[in-house]
């Protein structure tokens, strides 16, 4: 019974094994070769390109503060609100400006009455004058002819003298008094200048980007309460190495790029600050931005100098598969297609520069294929 047992076992297995059909494979190597073209892996002549970043700021940009001490009554704008030049933009609390001015102009009319009292009075002294003149004449006719006493003569020529001095007074007096009325004109002048502290103007046409100011709040000399800046000039502020600048010139032309834009703009450098930042050891240039509709301050932007050129190798850019961090190629050798890790560098236009992973020479597929896969036998075709 236990040999039945086991010739039945084996006899089973074969029996099942009968059952099931061979699997058919095709190995790669078995496959028909794919067609595809190529490109030859080359140095070309590229320019050379230093980058540098930085930050978009206004050409003019102005802080505005008030230039007295006083409660902001009201704030007519808002951030991103656009201004013309002369726009009122805050105002403050004036009244005890208002009580100095009419304290100012009270004392100008009070001494511009007094000026008819003293013109009546330089009329009056100007008449005792002209008498005292003429009695004075003919006492001096009277007395070369012996006609009167010493004593009467000197009498006349003493009143002549006493009216010479209270005209010379009354005449000084009204001139004083032309120097209070000009005094106290400035005086108000100047309190009017005073009073136009409290309405705070735009100082030409922008756009407000920051405010720090609403009713109430105390407004102090030299205090921020807006910020203006100019559109449509704007410039970025690049730091450029220390041991870069002696290529890097007023007036060159240089390539940015701006977040948020998604063009080249070409520019031009038009400030070199002469200071180094001791802590990067980069000085900071100045670039002059073309207008454009979406440059905003505070955008961040990197500056192309272009200085001379070199010969990288290169191959198109859309050849290079991208996972993760890895970039790679498929390269034609021998009829079969080989993944090649690369490293790549700068680009320009549609070409990348290739810093490892290729030699001069290596025949790169492209286009690149979607199910061409490490291995597989190709065919290039024209």
């Amino acid at each position: 019974m236990k040999n039945t047992a086991l010739w039945l076992i084996p006899s089973a297995l074969w029996l099942a094994g009968c059952g099931e059909r061979p699997r058919e494979t095709n190995p790669v190597g078995s496959a028909p070769p794919v067609s595809v073209q190529t490109v030859t892996a080359k140095q070309v002549q590229w320019p050379s390109i230093y980058e540098a970043t930085g930050t978009v700021r206004a050409r003019t940009s102005a802080v505005i503060a008030a230039k007295l001490m006083g409660y902001v009554r009201e704030v007519k704008v808002q951030t991103g609100d656009r201004v013309r030049e002369g726009q009122l933009l805050v105002t403050l609390d004036a009244r005890d400006l208002d009580v100095n001015s009419r304290r100012a102009e009270a004392a100008l009319e009070e001494v511009r009455s007094s000026v008819p009292e003293a013109d009546s009075a330089v009329a009056g002294a100007k008449a005792s004058l002209d008498l005292a003149q003429a009695t004075f004449n003919r006492m001096q006719d009277l007395f070369s002819k012996k006609s009167i006493s010493n004593q009467e003569f000197d009498e006349a020529s003493a009143k002549l003298k006493a009216a010479q001095a209270a005209h010379e007074m009354a005449r000084a007096r009204r001139l004083q008094l032309d120097a209070q009325v000009a005094r106290v004109q400035q005086e108000v002048r100047a309190s009017e200048v005073t009073r136009s502290y409290a309405e705070i103007m735009a100082p030409f046409a922008g756009v407000v980007t920051a405010k720090s100011a609403d009713p109430g709040t105390l407004a102090l000399p030299g205090a921020p309460l807006l910020t203006i800046e100019r559109e449509g000039a704007y410039r970025l502020e690049a730091s450029v190495e220390e041991s870069r600048m002696t290529a890097i010139r007023v007036g060159q032309p240089v390539s940015v790029t701006l977040d948020g834009i998604d063009r080249t703009l070409e520019a031009r450098v038009s400030e070199i600050v002469p200071a180094v930042d001791a802590a990067s050891r980069s000085y900071t240039v100045k670039i002059d931005l073309p207008p454009a509709p979406a440059l905003r301050s505070g955008a961040f932007g990197h500056a192309m100098f272009q200085l001379g050129s070199r010969l990288p190798l290169a191959i198109p850019a859309a050849a290079v598969t991208e996972r993760g961090q890895l970039q790679s190629v498929l390269v034609e050798e021998n009829g079969v297609a080989h993944n090649r890790l690369i490293t790549t560098g700068q680009k320009n236009k549609d070409q990348v520069e290739v810093l490892s992973g290729l030699t001069a020479g290596d025949n790169v597929i492209f286009p690149v294929l979607r199910d061409l896969i490490d291995g597989a036998k190709v065919e290039v075709r024209p």
